[in-house]
């Protein structure tokens, strides 16, 4: 999509938001090839061309997109003018693969037509690039092959992915859920939150701070969210830190799990991200037991850090592969395909 128009807002879901008389101007109609939703006064693009990116030519408001958008869409556009284009690209375009079953919550329908309540899925860009590029490294072709990307950082979210294209992902409607992260709680029964709420005298935004900025790792080791510092009281035996490191990697563990069931088996199975990319004991506790399923660590590859490497064993089964991950070449190969269309 090329917008040469206002965009009305980037809301928090990281949905397009237009003015209603911009709809001629797209020619958008419920045949168009997009998910539609509509407010009587705006409309909404759930889905984009060329991978999520888009461009803006025109004014922005200050408060038209939220967190780092609030700032650098303005600051961008008085530096470089009104007559240079910005491009966004964006973290849920990958996941727009995944089928309806996977992607809408067991709530009313309804809820999921007012307001686009469903699993949107981040961290998309790094997805899809250690996606493509652990097929390059291996000498494979993305078409028949199922994968499992594990971007794991201080935020974190597996992918399960079938021939190339995104079918599920751990995060949902937000960030928040999924994996156990550095701050965040990642999956959570819903009713714990309002006992939570309740018994704590929370509002939404109280209960919003605790499980987004004061669980994780955080919350179970109470000192720290940084790995490198969980890794070093493990390694000194506080007992709250090793907790949360089997709480960490076990969740990993699992969706890993999961996700080669959704896919009917794994090929390749992919670390990536500060924590993925660098933490050999991260990786080691995540395949550890999964031996069943044909993955098999060689321990002294597993060292590697930061490095493109197979660190399964030869005879292992499913390739496990650490690719370090390029988001910012990404967002610069679709800022260029999208400038020349």
């Amino acid at each position: 999509m090329i917008s040469t128009g206002i965009v009305r807002s980037i809301d928090n879901l990281g949905r397009v938001v237009l003015p209603k008389e911009l709809r001629n101007t797209y020619s958008i109609t419920p045949d168009t090839p997009l998910e539609i939703f509509t407010d009587g006064e705006s409309i909404v693009l759930r889905k984009y061309r060329a991978q999520g990116a888009c461009v803006f030519c025109g004014e922005i408001s200050p408060d038209a997109v939220l967190l780092h958008g609030k700032y650098v869409c303005p600051a961008c556009r008085k530096a470089l003018g009104d007559d240079v284009p910005q491009v966004a690209v964006f973290d849920t375009a990958f996941h727009q693969t995944m089928p309806k079953h996977a992607y809408l919550y067991a709530v009313p329908y309804e809820l999921y037509e007012k307001y686009g309540v469903r699993r949107y899925g981040f961290h998309g860009t790094s997805h899809r690039y250690v996606s493509q590029r652990v097929c390059e490294f291996l000498g494979v072709e993305p078409e028949g092959k199922k994968i499992i990307t594990c971007h794991i950082g201080n935020g974190g979210s597996i992918t399960a992915i079938k021939d190339g294209k995104c079918v599920d992902t751990s995060m949902g409607l937000t960030p928040l859920e999924g994996l156990m992260m550095g701050t965040r709680s990642g999956d959570i029964d819903a009713g714990a939150v309002s006992f939570i709420m309740e018994k704590e005298g929370l509002d939404a935004n109280g209960i919003s701070n605790l499980l987004n900025k004061k669980s994780g790792v955080l919350g179970i080791f109470g000192e720290s969210s940084d790995m490198r510092d969980l890794e070093n009281a493990v390694a000194a035996g506080n007992p709250k830190a090793v907790l949360a490191e089997e709480m960490y990697f076990y969740r990993i563990k699992k969706y890993i799990g999961a996700y080669a069931a959704a896919l009917g088996g794994v090929d390749i199975v992919v670390f990536t991200g500060g924590v993925g990319e660098n933490q050999a004991s991260a990786r080691w506790g995540a395949c550890e037991g999964l031996e069943f399923m044909g993955i098999k660590l060689d321990a002294e590859k597993n060292k590697v850090r930061g490095e493109e490497m197979v660190i399964s064993t030869e005879d292992s089964q499913v390739k496990v592969v650490v690719i370090p991950t390029d988001e910012e070449l990404m967002i610069a190969s679709d800022t260029m395909d999208i400038l020349k269309k």
